[in-house]
């Protein structure tokens, strides 16, 4: 991982190649905002801001195939549940002067009919039901999204799933998610995911969503 001092390097026009993690200590909230402002939207680098820290990740093919089955299971699986919900994707989340951070996927579930109008979110706007990181470069700041106040993570790595739910502000390592309280999560996700290196995305997901789970029996 690299680290650079803020006053020596242009962050914006950073150049960081696709696997990399760049960490700027000594940055300001007003500078943070004023970055994210300068970048704008449609850039490759992930970033996350916490303890007056940013941290810019550009994600690997691993690291997106991994993110597109987890986020597409979610989806099934709450269709399958006839259960509403509005996916955010890696929004850029913040809470003022404190963190701000973009998810690899997200969902508002609980909070789903308020958020389906937003074109932006609002200062008064829950954080994400659930939210979702792949660390295959990095490592998740389970502290930061302590600090927003996302109820349920998911943590994916080389050593599978992880289900972390918030509980006095902070987070307790879980076997089951109370959206999907019946299923074996972690199996399916890690089964799944090997079937997509080995067949493609698209046929995993095909023979995923024509399963039979006991829960939706």
């Amino acid at each position: 991982m690299t680290v650079l001092p803020l006053t020596k390097t242009p962050i914006a026009h950073l150049q960081i190649e696709p696997g990399s993690v760049v960490k700027i200590p000594n940055l300001s909230w007003s500078e943070f905002e004023t970055l994210l402002d300068e970048w704008g939207e449609k850039r490759a680098a992930r970033i996350i801001y916490f303890q007056e820290t940013l941290e810019i990740m550009v994600p690997l093919p691993e690291h997106e195939k991994a993110k597109n089955v987890i986020n597409a299971i979610i989806e099934i699986l709450l269709r399958k549940a006839d259960q509403d919900y509005e996916s955010f994707g890696s929004t850029t989340f913040r809470k003022l002067r404190v963190v701000g951070l973009e998810p690899d996927a997200c969902f508002y579930i609980t909070n789903a009919a308020r958020m389906i109008d937003r074109l932006e979110l609002q200062a008064n706007d829950p954080p994400p039901d659930l939210a979702i990181e792949i660390d295959v470069t990095s490592r998740t700041s389970l502290e930061a999204y302590a600090a927003l106040g996302v109820p349920e993570l998911w943590i994916y790595n080389s050593q599978g799933l992880k289900i972390y739910l918030l509980e006095n502000s902070s987070y307790r390592e879980c076997d089951r998610s109370p959206f999907f309280p019946n299923l074996p999560l972690r199996e399916i996700i890690a089964e799944t995911i090997k079937q997509s290196w080995k067949i493609g995305y698209s046929q995993a997901i095909k023979e995923f969503e024509n399963i039979t789970l006991p829960e939706f029996e």
